[in-house]
């Protein structure tokens, strides 16, 4: 294993977004029965140390892959497309226009059959806007755009908390 790789090469697997789960999660597992710390025990202290420094760096890989949220991201930024979530908050006024009009019906909605529909308008938006992430970035390899429908998924994935938090309150 190299500290250099990237998530991807470090699980040996092709760069880019649509990718296996299973053949993540198994791969995964391989890496860290190689890596793990009570592998080295009879190396010394040293080779534990380093041996858990590759077991954290295998776990945060992993976490980055397997969310398609930030592995979108972590595209965008393999190829020298920044997302600046914090600083690029500029939206197509469509998309706004429809945050303001969820985040209204989850103000207005008094039952849980009403917030239960808006989380399913959510999940089929979020269906969407990964489609256009995986063809943005597997086939046209445009990662400014791609970039753009990351920083939406993130606008996406904030509400998607909010309507899970209410679903539990009302339940």
């Amino acid at each position: 294993m190299n500290l250099q790789s990237n998530d991807f090469e470090l699980f040996g697997l092709p760069v880019r977004f649509a990718l296996d789960r299973s053949d993540l999660d198994q791969r995964w597992k391989q890496l860290q029965r190689e890596a793990h710390p009570d592998k080295f025990a009879a190396q010394g202290a040293s080779a534990q140390r380093v041996a858990m420094q590759w077991s954290v760096r295998i776990n945060e890989a992993y976490q980055r892959l397997k969310s398609p949220l930030k592995r979108a991201a972590y595209l965008c930024e393999l190829n020298a497309q920044a997302i600046q979530a914090e600083t690029n908050t500029a939206m197509p006024a469509d998309f706004l226009m429809q945050q303001m009009a969820w985040r209204e019906a989850l103000d207005d909605a008094a039952e849980l059959p009403h917030i239960e529909q808006l989380a399913e308008q959510v999940r089929h938006y979020t269906a969407q806007l990964l489609q256009d992430c995986e063809r943005l970035l597997d086939v046209d390899r445009n990662y400014a755009a791609a970039a753009g429908v990351v920083r939406a998924l993130m606008f996406v994935d904030r509400f998607e908390h909010d309507v899970s938090a209410r679903m539990e309150q009302m339940e």
